[in-house]
């Protein structure tokens, strides 16, 4: 065993004896490529064609004209003999989801004996009392008299507001004086310009800070930061207002707050009495919606006509809607429904009923739909993800974010807690986010790609599909999607595809060599890849492309094929990887993964109408002599695949598609099976227990023509005192695969009449 051995784990090695003269169930494939819709760099899983469909979409429009991903004619056909594929779609750099805001009513109605909430400012003192929305008053008292602002409310304090006062989000009340000092419980005197007093992005909040005339030295009026924020909180009704900063004020309970001032020559205050809970005019916004799905295909706001269609509604995108809401409970539907419905006639997607906004309830609405995301973290070159959120999605199409909660909306008799509260439930027939967009999401990207769209025969070297390799932030997508699909402890599959992607074309070749890279990093995965574009017509361009690779982990095959799009209506061409993909599933189908996906069997390309060239047995040869496995064309039999060679130079078994994909099929059920062994006692009884799983299955795969022969042997043999005091369990498998009948050769030999055929 030549690697380091430093954490626990189940280590596979494989010795290919086989050029020496002596010599589970489905795990699927992974795809990467463009789609529709979907989310970008996040490994899903989909289980048929028709899932496929609903997550990542199939036809879309570009210019005047339908077209389809070849991601999606690959997961076709191979889902139409297997179930399950694992999809990572690419997207360009700078990629986003759409989102919609659900807002309030621009005048909330307020249940429950609520009342609007106002409130004022005096000044004690010189008294001075400013009523009045946004009045404002100056006055200049005696010199060295002490002047009290005084901040009250006419209601007492409320949850879920933390202002004595309400001021509107953004805003600024400033209390500005010149030449003056002031003391704080009868601290030392400080130079003050002003005073301001500041809502922040969320209303409810308010920071007090304090500002230097210019050019003074002094220490700012309040203590922490550059120029002192505080907060002033609310607690319950009739508690106590609470100031957080690093000097001090005077906090009265029940009465406000005071700020002492003297020696003021002159103080201008200003007054937001009579402010509501929410700004008159303008709505607060309650939650959010994110789509799933990434880029501009999601975004569906904009115009909206007869029966509320919208203008950039689509089949692939989304709206929403506020369908019901119950005031005297807190709770709401939402519907979300598919983006190019109408009011007449909807076509809801999904249904969540008595949704709230209340944390504490059985149905709050981030529990009820999921506000998890993925985000994708590390660098290109070592990439992860990470689930950001507390609850899982539960919504196949959005998930949440809540940005007003009703804590406790009803009380233990069932009634409404606080009045109040029923102004922060959402509605959809006002304003500007909710109504006046008819429920469309925006704000979606597709990030940095390349327009016009290549497609099919048209790809380029600088534009497959509308992705232009040339970039490094466009390849970097693919490169990070590979390196995603790297960690075979998280993702699992047998097969990889990256249609559209051709290694004679400059700008693809690192991908191609990255894919086969990662399929020998992990040691169970196999990678059909294309080498050439459509229109090839030299076998020397074919040939020279796979000579210049050489890996068991990978196998090619050429020329492209012409299959009917039956959602477009038409016939288009497809490369051989592409095709190929419903030919390995069918052969697993049909017989197991140590069988050749190739032949008249299980190796007919079904959907193809014809081959971009029929080769002559010569053309085979050629091709097959430089491990390019020939798409041929018989006539009354239609196209398949003639061959089944990896892109291995060195004659062994292991040049052979069925003999590496048995190794990859044994190696992936002996692996996962031994890891129950880790961490158990290493002695006789573990060993047994070993083979106990070992041999069972070696002998199924044995009875289904898999191998002709095969030897387990964990024992005391290799596994000395020295191999044990390591801490290591060492087992070797000797497998003899089973060889396929390639080349039929038969001797006709004509006799003349009275001779004896031999025995």
């Amino acid at each position: 065993m030549a690697e380091k051995i430093v954490s626990p784990g189940v280590f596979t090695n494989e010795i290919d004896a086989s050029f020496l003269p002596a010599a589970v169930g489905d795990i699927g494939a992974a795809i990467v490529g463009p789609t529709v819709k979907g989310p970008a760099l996040t490994p899903t899983v989909v289980s048929s064609y028709a899932e496929y469909q609903e997550k990542f979409g199939d036809v879309f429009k570009s210019g005047s004209s339908y077209y389809q991903y070849l991601t999606s004619h690959t997961a076709k056909n191979y889902l139409d003999n297997a179930e399950k594929l694992t999809v990572v779609r690419i997207m360009g750099s700078g990629f986003s989801h759409a989102s919609a805001t659900i807002s309030s009513s621009v005048d909330p109605g307020v249940v429950g004996g609520g009342s609007p909430h106002t409130g004022s400012i005096t000044v004690v003192g010189p008294s001075l009392s400013l009523v009045g929305t946004d009045a404002s008053a100056s006055f200049t008292p005696a010199g060295g008299t002490a002047v009290k602002f005084k901040f009250t409310s006419s209601a007492a304090p409320r949850v879920n507001s933390t202002s004595l006062i309400h001021i509107s989000s953004g805003s600024t009340l400033t209390l500005s004086a010149t030449n003056f000092a002031n003391t704080i419980n009868n601290s030392a005197s400080q130079s003050l310009h002003k005073l301001n007093i500041t809502a922040s992005s969320a209303a409810a909040i308010v920071s007090i800070t304090s500002s230097l005339n210019p050019g003074e030295a002094a220490a700012p009026f309040f203590t922490p930061g550059a120029f002192g924020v505080s907060v002033l909180q609310d607690t319950k009704p009739g508690g106590t207002s609470v100031l957080t900063h690093g000097g001090s004020l005077n906090v009265i309970n029940g009465e406000g707050m005071y700020v002492a001032l003297s020696g003021v020559s002159g103080v201008t205050t200003k007054s937001l009495s009579g402010g509501r809970d929410f700004n008159d005019g303008v709505m607060k916004d309650v939650f959010k919606l994110h789509t799933l799905s990434d880029g501009d295909i999601m975004n569906s706001q904009g115009t909206h006509g007869t029966n509320g269609v919208l203008g950039s509604g689509t089949m692939n995108n989304l709206r929403f809607e506020i369908a019901s809401l119950n005031q005297k409970k807190g709770t709401f539907s939402l519907l979300i429904r598919r983006g190019d419905d109408t009011f007449k006639r909807k076509q809801v997607l999904e249904n969540f009923s008595d949704l709230s906004l209340d944390p504490n309830s059985n149905n709050y609405i981030g529990k009820m739909i999921g506000d998890a995301r993925l985000t994708l973290s590390g660098t290109a070159s070592d990439p992860f993800l990470q689930y950001v959120g507390d609850y899982p999605n539960k919504s196949k199409y959005v998930r949440v974010e809540v940005l007003q909660n009703t804590v406790d909306y009803l009380n233990e008799n069932g009634s409404i807690r606080l009045g109040e509260l029923s102004a922060s439930l959402p509605t959809f027939h006002s304003g500007s986010n909710s109504g006046s967009l008819g429920g469309g999401f925006a704000g979606g990207t597709d990030g940095t790609t390349s327009h016009p769209i290549n497609f099919n025969e048209t790809i380029s070297d600088t534009n497959t599909q509308g992705f232009n390799l040339s970039v490094a932030a466009v390849k970097d997508q693919y490169t990070k999607a590979l390196n995603l699909l790297s960690n075979n402890d998280e993702y699992d599959f047998n097969l990889l595809f990256i249609p559209g992607i051709i290694r004679s074309l400059g700008n693809h070749t690192s991908l191609v060599t990255k894919a086969i890279d990662v399929c020998e990093q992990r040691g169970d995965a196999f990678v059909v890849v294309d080498t050439v574009p459509y229109g090839t017509t030299t076998l020397n361009t074919v040939t020279a492309q796979s000579k210049a690779m050489d890996s068991n982990f990978a196998a090619t095959y050429w020329p492209w094929v012409k299959v009917p799009d039956l959602s477009l209506g038409k016939t288009v061409w497809i490369p051989p990887s592409s095709a190929v993909a419903g030919v390995y599933s069918l052969n697993d189908r049909l017989g197991h993964p140590w069988f050749a996906p190739a032949g008249l069997n299980r190796g007919t390309i079904s959907t193809a109408t014809q081959a971009e060239r029929k080769l002559t047995q010569s053309n085979r040869d050629t091709l097959y002599e430089s491990n390019v496995n020939p798409i041929a064309t018989f006539p009354a039999q239609g196209v398949c695949v003639w061959g089944q060679k990896t892109l291995q130079k060195k004659d062994s078994a292991l040049d052979r598609v069925n003999v590496r994909r048995l190794l990859i099929r044994v190696k992936k059920f002996v692996a996962a099976s031994s890891r129950f062994l880790l961490f158990e006692q290493n002695n006789a009884q573990t060993r047994q227990r070993f083979l106990n799983i070992a041999n069972p299955f070696f002998e199924q795969v044995q009875s289904q023509s898999g191998l002709n022969a095969f030897k387990v042997v964990m024992d005391e043999t290799n596994n000395t005192p020295d191999v044990v005091d390591r801490n290591q369990l060492f087992g070797q498998i000797f497998l003899q695969p089973t060889k396929t009948a390639e080349f039929i050769v038969l001797d006709f030999t004509v006799q003349p009449t009275g001779a004896t055929f031999p025995e």
